[in-house]
């Protein structure tokens, strides 16, 4: 059954109004009429099936018929800060992430990012990033959508990271070093209700002052296998790692 994302200003109770994309989705994508159903999922992660009652020429009028119960967040939450990449790997990796459960975005721009933004461009990049991970959620019947910061700096990104329960990096000496403690030394450390952020260089890798500055920091140095991973890879890696070890093998 399809599903959409409906923002809080648009339910009431019992009762929901469809509008703008979602609206065009409906009407036109799918074709759907009047007692249809689809599932809405509403802005604190609630979900319900609901079924449409009246449609008009810019609004879908629906109602809850069953609210639902379901578990597809993962039972951590895993913010996702990424050194810029170029092309499209960055939007990729969005997509990707939210289908494997990643809460929290962060994109931030590291000595060795190619990509330089400004202000102005990312203006116009910011709506398509939310676009991108609302979309993922429907696909991945989650049930919230995760959030996507703003370009920021590395020290941002370390001044931020006291606000979480764990904090590691991808570090290509750390895979190199033929002793280095496995991923799963770090997450079965990691307790259900947690939070961890996970800083993943762009395509250089962080810089050894970097590196220096997020140990000094409380960051562990994390080895993502003995390969060393393209930057659009490194954080799936974690992200299905993490999913597997709490969803499956507990």
């Amino acid at each position: 059954m399809q599903r959409y994302f409906i923002s809080k200003d648009n339910w009431q109770d019992h009762s929901l109004q469809v509008l703008e994309d979602d609206y065009h989705h409906i009407v036109h994508v799918m074709r759907m009429t009047i007692d249809d159903q689809f599932i809405g999922n509403r802005y604190d992660g609630q979900s319900a099936v609901c079924k449409i009652i009246a449609i008009s020429d810019d609004a879908v009028e629906a109602i809850v018929i069953e609210w639902l119960t379901e578990t597809t967040e993962l039972p951590i939450s895993i913010t996702i800060a990424q050194g810029l990449p170029k092309g499209d790997k960055w939007e990729f990796i969005l997509q990707k992430g939210t289908e494997l459960g990643a809460k929290h975005f962060i994109p931030f721009q590291s000595s060795r990012s190619v990509v330089k933004w400004d202000s102005k461009k990312l203006k116009n990049k910011l709506p398509r990033w939310q676009k991108i991970v609302k979309e993922a959620s429907e696909q991945a019947h989650r049930t919230k959508v995760p959030t996507v910061d703003s370009v920021l700096s590395i020290t941002d990104i370390i001044n931020a990271s006291c606000d979480y329960d764990w904090k590691f990096f991808a570090y290509e000496e750390t895979t190199r070093a033929y002793h280095a403690s496995k991923l799963y030394d770090y997450i079965s450390k990691v307790n259900k209700g947690q939070s961890v952020l996970v800083c993943i260089g762009p395509e250089g890798g962080f810089s050894e002052n970097e590196a220096s500055q997020l140990k000094h920091a409380g960051f562990d140095a994390i080895r993502l296998g003995p390969r060393i991973l393209r930057t659009e890879t490194a954080p799936l890696y974690v992200l299905a790692n993490l999913s597997f070890y709490f969803e499956e093998m507990r």
